[in-house]
């Protein structure tokens, strides 16, 4: 019965979350209100095959948000209302592996990944390719890129030193991971600060861009310096070729105008409907999907690669369900209470320093990665807190901050996904990543913050 729940579960998932996106045009509070009564059950539902860690942290800000709830009185009637806060971010993780799988259909990352099996003289050489290619393939396909990356470069790296091998792959792949969604509009974290700090997503883009941009060049050049005195013979010569450079920088050029029609569809979607960034992608995600497929003559390719990842991705994203659901109660409860305010103290504390509130929340990050709390809930506490400060300091400062700081821990969490799922890739230590990888961490958050500080 369990198995069959846990292949089937795509199904209620999909049938509340469109619900809820059907009824944001509705406006129907008996639509709301049965939406808040069933993410009950769904909530339930998802404990269960969610990971021990998502369990504990799900448990914390039920447990928590109950006691809150209970300590200040608040009417039970709130509870549905309370439950609905984070329902756009589920239907935006149940479209994304749609957007995943056009750049599948269209081949791009068959494309790509040639730049990682060209003949190279040695791993410094390398180091750049392979981490450019990393970063096109996570602006579109997010973490599934970080797999194949890491699967490729596994295979080509095989008759390497482990040490070495898992040195060299950890970095280039986290780190281009880290760099690459700190401005895509696919990435999660990027949607939330948007609509959280009222800040437009096109006047973000330029300073994520440009901060992305110089911490990837800075680490090509440490990367090269630090591996160049290694030679580079892939495991199996057969898979060596000469690329054809025309050819990927076609590709390339074709996923960067596919980017700008997307954007341009996500702003004229939402000033039409006058909706905020998260639904607005989230509408935009399927009909330029199928659009692009027709275009590109891939419809039946896609339907089928579509279709199959979209279900396997719908049947595991219980982790998520139970952390939005229960931050969603937490934070709304939180809202509602006094002790909003204590949380809050420190930061206002610090109203007259604007650069201790933007390293603040960078410590945030870090300490509460570090013992393995997830950014997302971190954000979603963050978010409350500052809140009473966008009068006082630039609210795209603290965007930008927030974005960066989430992002650094995809890095150096040990109990994170992509950390690991790297340290299951590459069969190393998650710890060692993570201190191999925390001086970078440290460098993408401090560049982040003095950009945010420069536009306060």
């Amino acid at each position: 019965m369990g198995n069959f729940i846990n292949q089937h579960i795509y199904i209620v998932y999909t049938l509340i979350l469109v619900t809820y996106t059907i009824n944001v045009f509705l406006e129907n509070p008996l639509i709301d209100l049965t939406i808040g009564l069933l993410a009950i059950p769904m909530l339930a539902l998802s404990l269960v095959g969610a990971s021990k860690l998502f369990k504990i942290l799900g448990s914390i800000f039920i447990g928590v948000g109950a006691i809150l709830y209970y300590m200040e009185g608040l009417s039970l009637t709130n509870i549905p209302t309370f439950m609905l806060v984070n329902m756009p971010l589920l239907a935006f993780l149940l479209v994304l592996p749609w957007m995943n799988s056009i750049v599948r259909a269209g081949r791009f990352d068959r494309r790509l990944k040639e730049m990682m099996e060209d003949n190279v003289s040695n791993l410094g050489k390398l180091y750049s390719r392979s981490s450019f290619t990393t970063y096109i393939l996570c602006t579109f396909i997010n973490i599934s890129a970080l797999s194949l990356a890491q699967e490729i470069l596994m295979g080509n790296l095989s008759n390497l030193k482990k040490k070495l091998r898992d040195s060299y792959i950890s970095r280039i792949t986290l780190r281009a991971f880290a760099l690459a969604l700190a401005w895509s509009p696919m990435e999660i974290m990027v949607a939330m600060t948007v609509d959280a700090t009222g800040v437009s997503y096109l006047r973000y883009l330029p300073w994520l861009l440009l901060c992305s941009t110089i911490v990837l060049m800075l680490d090509w050049f440490r990367g090269n310096r630090r591996f160049k005195e290694f030679p580079y013979q892939p495991s199996d010569m057969k898979q060596v070729r000469n690329v054809n450079f025309g050819r990927v920088i076609l590709q390339i050029l074709k996923l960067l105008v596919a980017l700008i029609v997307f954007l341009s569809l996500v702003v004229f979607v939402g000033n039409v409907f006058t909706l905020n960034f998260i639904l607005s992608v989230t509408l935009v995600i399927l009909p330029f999907s199928f659009g692009w497929a027709l275009l590109m003559r891939r419809w039946r390719s896609f339907i089928h690669i579509g279709w199959q990842t979209w279900k396997v991705r719908s049947n595991n994203i219980q982790n998520f369900v139970v952390l939005f659901l229960s931050l969603s109660f937490f934070t709304s409860t939180l809202n509602a209470t006094p002790f909003l305010q204590l949380i809050q103290r420190p930061f206002l504390a610090a109203e007259h320093s604007p650069i201790l509130i933007l390293l603040l929340i960078q410590l945030t990050y870090l300490l509460m990665c570090l013992v393995g709390v997830h950014p997302v809930a971190t954000f979603g506490i963050l978010a409350e807190v500052v809140q009473p400060l966008y009068g006082l300091v630039n609210p795209l400062s603290i965007g930008i901050v927030l974005i960066i700081g989430a992002l650094t821990t995809a890095t150096i969490g040990a109990y994170g996904v992509t950390v690991t799922l790297t340290s299951m890739n590459t069969k190393q230590n998650p710890y060692g990543i993570t201190l191999r990888n925390m001086p970078f961490a440290l460098f993408y958050g401090t560049v982040g913050t003095l950009m945010a500080y420069l536009l306060l």
